[in-house]
């Protein structure tokens, strides 16, 4: 994540999430906490539950 970045769990309402369905069907993903050096270890179901959350086919390709 880039500094000055924003985590998935901190977008601002009404911003989309974008996921593929591929990070979804991942056991756990890590993402960054919005600290530098923290980190949030999350299950990929969980990502798609957040608000905004949308899954776009072949997004990682």
């Amino acid at each position: 994540m880039e500094y000055g970045g924003i985590t998935p769990i901190g977008l601002p309402a009404g911003w989309p999430l974008l996921l593929d369905p591929a990070v979804v069907d991942e056991e756990w993903g890590l993402i960054g906490s919005g600290r530098l050096r923290g980190k949030l270890i999350v299950p990929g179901k969980a990502l798609a539950a957040l608000p905004g959350a949308v899954l776009v086919e072949c997004l990682g390709v």
